[in-house]
């Protein structure tokens, strides 16, 4: 595990109670092993830590994007806050190697699970606001996205993926596309979707999220990259 002092340098924090960073980071896996060392995992923490989230990015996409309207500002913060935009975070401060796994949940690659990832960026976020308030919270998140926000910001409204796939599937003659709701799992208060687009028959993209909204939009982004990325459109 790495040095605990070098992910506080990394956050800008300096955390008065060092045991809420330390559960921040502890996955259920490891408390199913050692309940007697540690009785709780990081799912309350995640909980707090995607409503903080949530807001900081709703907040900043208001300020910075005035001439989006709700439904526009929704799926751009829903772009932004998505499993795969916060595992890719987490994967740039090496979040991973900072959290206490079991051992089958460590031999088959947590460290680097998107939602492991995911869930321990929440629950971080979420121990600095009750180690330190909102204020540091918001400081630290959007220094973590700045290039995150950077991006959703200069793309707009080219971020609403479903209606960007919609056209690019009619335009060549395809079905509207379809959404399935293939896999649910987790308990209810971190509850994860796995969805499928459709059209014609044919797979699109699949997508995983905290509900189905959130899963169609990455089910969407998936299938635009792959389509955009072909020599020509699948669908005739």
């Amino acid at each position: 595990m790495a040095d605990r002092a070098a992910l506080e340098k990394t956050l800008g924090i300096s955390f008065n109670d060092a045991l809420l960073l330390e559960q921040a980071l502890v996955h259920s896996s490891f408390v199913n092993e050692n309940p007697a060392q540690v009785p709780k995992s990081n799912e309350r923490l995640e909980f707090l830590g995607d409503a903080i989230l949530g807001l900081v990015i709703a907040e900043e996409l208001y300020q910075n994007i005035p001439d989006a309207n709700e439904g526009e500002m929704t799926d751009l913060r829903a772009a932004l806050i998505r499993g795969d935009t916060l595992a890719r975070v987490a994967r740039a401060i090496r979040l991973g190697d900072h959290l206490y796994l079991g051992k089958g949940e460590e031999a088959n690659g947590g460290r680097d699970k998107t939602t492991n990832l995911a869930g321990a960026l929440e629950a971080v976020t979420a121990a600095i606001f009750l180690d330190q308030g909102f204020a540091a919270a918001r400081k630290c998140t959007l220094r973590l996205f700045q290039s995150e926000l950077r991006i959703a910001v200069s793309q707009g409204t080219e971020t609403n993926y479903k209606s960007r796939l919609q056209e690019f599937v009619q335009a060549g003659g395809g079905e509207t596309p379809a959404y399935y709701v293939t896999r649910t799992e987790g308990p209810d208060h971190n509850r994860r979707f796995t969805v499928e687009v459709q059209s014609d028959d044919t797979i699109l993209g699949k997508g995983t999220g905290r509900s189905k909204k959130l899963a169609e939009t990455e089910a969407a982004r998936s299938a635009l990259e792959r389509l955009l990325s072909q020599p020509s459109p699948p669908c005739t």
